[in-house]
């Protein structure tokens, strides 16, 4: 389960942010993670509400976005919505796609006190 090493980072991200603006703990962290990241959501919960424990974060919300995977089509040259790797062109059927966005994973901000 890789989220548990995801998770981990994202600790020590919020940590080191946490104390360089002299945070006493964090109330809430959101993430961004696109739905062609490769990363399970509950898994992800899981993993985070384990790893903070101790920590700045200890009583911490979770808040995850999810961002929608999309391509480009190079036999349309357009734009197009995707839900997984491998899924055919909605308007050509083509599997020429270039992912273009749904593969971020990111801390999008905090909340301390």
């Amino acid at each position: 389960m890789h989220e548990m090493s995801l998770a981990e980072s994202v600790r020590e991200i919020v940590e080191e942010t946490a104390r360089a603006h002299g945070a006493r703990l964090v109330g809430v962290v959101r993430l961004e993670i696109g739905r062609l990241a490769m990363v399970e959501i509950d898994a992800m919960r899981f993993a985070f509400d384990v790893v903070k424990s101790g920590s700045l974060a200890d009583a911490a919300l979770l808040e995850i976005v999810e961002t929608e995977g999309s391509a480009w089509c190079m036999q349309c040259a357009k734009p197009v919505p995707i839900a997984q790797r491998g899924d055919a062109c909605p308007l050509c059927d083509s599997h020429q796609l270039q992912v273009t966005s749904g593969e971020q994973f990111r801390v999008l901000d905090i909340e301390i006190e």
